[in-house]
């Protein structure tokens, strides 16, 4: 009897175990030569032995698989795996689903902002399309409301207020107003625009103010009266008189404070004056449809007269055709006249005899902080390293070189008499030749006759400055303050489409005080630097300032 065995293959030393097979091997059909040559082969090996030891182990095992048992966990297992897998997959998409839905929003970690990566190609004159379509204005009024406001005479009674200071600081008052007013119930009376000692102008509501637009857009969430009712006869009482006055009102305070502590007042009088009124109602201590009425009221009922908007984009369609050509432009908001520069403290380059009149200029205007001036030189150099100071003509022009812009971009500067004059100036005309006779300003573009109308009120020129820049396609302040915390956030209102460029001053600082620094590694600083501070979604924290980041009281997700 042949048997049909090969050293390669455990499968016929688990054949030959059988007598059934060894019989089937002797079949007349299996050749005598191949029968010979595999007896030439010894008849096992070890390992053959082994894997036939542990496969027949294996399948008199109390689980074989011919066991129904073993069957049985086998799909368990089988069912275990398939529905991690589906679990696993289940999460992955939803996961990607969360993340493709999940609005463009920069966020802080300390001091660094981290924004989602974006594929597009950068643009020198605008932000990412795919960072501007997340989120959309929703502070606007709502149309076909019901108002549930009662009548005049039936609300706590009047408010009225001074709104202090320059064009943007009354801006913000007159929100504030609506606000408080709204919080209180009471009856709004057109706030006054007090004359202040830096602007000395005697300007109206309704010198800069659409009045008709304003009281009609707001007449379902506020009650809104053009003057002091007839009833009440001494109107300068409201004026002078401490009995209608409430003064003990804190910086940013919450609207709680206006209940317990205004609101009695009023119902007591009838009418009554906040004064000052600057800054006096928080942010993030209010309820949040407060706040989405203070952007109501700034970016919908707030509108300029039509002659000044006119002319405004008049002013801008020049800008833009300045070559002949269509051509984008960048509005400069360069903050460095003579009284920034001295109230700053901040130390600049200049000559001796200049450092002496500034040092003089600041002990008349502000002794109590100069003292004896032996304490100002370190003053100057901290405020410096943390970003506190404004950045001079030379110093803008050198990062906006940085950042790629070209020497023919066109530059609307909006600014006051600059503290250095023409020497100061120069190194922004060097590096950008359209200004290198003059600084762009409302005169090089408009007639003295198209301007008369317009100086009758520092602040309509104030108001043309900001329009302009307003609708540029770059806007770069260079400084805080009013002014550019109200373009910002106006223009992340309309979408975050145009770029608005805030400088990292205390970076840039240790950049320009640097002497090892070179022109490359300057460069890269500024654009990594700056990547992130082009006006982007960027989500609140405690404390944040409303005009500059109306993003979530006043968006919504698009």
């Amino acid at each position: 009897m042949v048997e049909l065995r090969h050293p390669s293959s455990s499968l016929g030393s688990r054949v030959a175990s059988s007598p059934m097979k060894r019989d089937e091997d002797t079949s007349p059909l299996i050749h005598d030569h191949f029968s010979q040559h595999v007896e030439d082969h010894p008849r096992h090996s070890s390992r053959d032995r082994e894997r036939s030891f542990w496969w027949q182990t294996y399948s008199f095992s109390p689980f074989s698989k011919d066991d129904p048992r073993f069957s049985q966990r086998g799909s368990r297992i089988s069912l275990f795996l398939l529905l991690f897998v589906a679990i696993a997959g289940l999460i992955s998409i939803f996961s990607i689903l969360h993340r493709l839905n999940s609005p463009y929003l920069c966020k802080k970690d300390g001091i660094v902002l981290h924004c989602p990566r974006v594929k597009e190609k950068p643009s020198l004159w605008e932000n990412p399309f795919s960072a501007t379509t997340s989120w959309k204005p929703c502070a606007e009024r709502r149309e076909g409301g019901i108002s549930d406001l009662p009548p005049e005479n039936e609300t706590s009674g009047y408010l009225f207020i001074h709104a202090e200071g320059g064009l943007n600081q009354q801006r913000i008052a007159i929100c504030n107003a609506v606000a408080v007013a709204k919080i209180m119930n009471a009856t709004l009376i057109l706030p006054v625009l007090k004359q202040d000692q830096i602007w000395k102008d005697q300007t109206k509501f309704e010198d800069i103010f659409d009045v008709d637009h304003f009281i009609n857009y707001l007449k379902d969430d506020v009650r809104i009266v053009r003057d002091i009712p007839e009833w009440f006869t001494d109107k300068s009482e409201l004026f002078t008189s401490i009995r209608r006055t409430v003064k003990n009102i804190p910086k940013y305070a919450p609207a709680q404070f206006y209940i317990d502590n205004v609101l009695p007042r009023i119902k007591e009088k009838k009418i009554m004056s906040l004064k000052p009124f600057v800054d006096r109602l928080g942010y993030d201590n209010v309820p949040p449809e407060i706040n989405r009425l203070r952007c109501r009221v700034n970016y919908h009922a707030l509108k300029f007269l039509p002659e000044i908007e006119q002319m405004s984009d008049l002013l801008v369609s020049r800008m833009r055709n300045r070559t002949g050509s269509p051509n984008p432009y960048m509005a400069l908001h360069l903050r460095f006249e003579k009284g920034m520069v001295g109230l700053s403290f901040c130390d600049f380059v200049g000559t001796r005899e200049e450092k002496a009149r500034m040092a003089e200029y600041r002990q008349k205007e502000w002794p109590r902080r100069y003292k004896n001036g032996t304490h100002l030189w370190q003053l100057a150099l901290q405020k410096r390293k943390e970003g506190r100071c404004p950045l001079e003509p030379g110093e803008v022009a050198v990062i906006l070189r940085a950042m790629g812009y070209p020497k023919e971009t066109q530059i609307y500067v909006a600014s006051g008499q600059v503290y250095g004059g023409q020497n100061r100036m120069a190194p922004l005309r060097n590096m950008f030749p359209n200004l290198t006779f003059k600084q762009v300003t409302k005169e090089e573009l408009a007639s003295k006759e198209e301007l008369a109308a317009f100086r009758k009120h520092v602040t309509s020129l104030a108001a043309l400055d900001f329009l302009v820049c307003l609708k540029s396609d770059v806007f770069v302040m260079t400084h805080g303050g009013n002014f550019a915390k109200l373009i910002i956030g106006a223009r992340r209102y309309v979408g975050h489409r145009q770029k608005s460029i805030k400088p990292d001053k205390g970076l840039m600082s240790k950049s320009f005080g640097d002497p090892y620094m070179g022109w490359v590694n300057f460069v890269e600083d500024v654009v990594i630097t700056h990547q992130t501070r082009t006006g982007l979604p960027e989500e609140t924290f405690p404390n944040y300032d409303l005009w500059e980041n109306p993003l979530s009281p006043c968006m919504c997700k698009a």
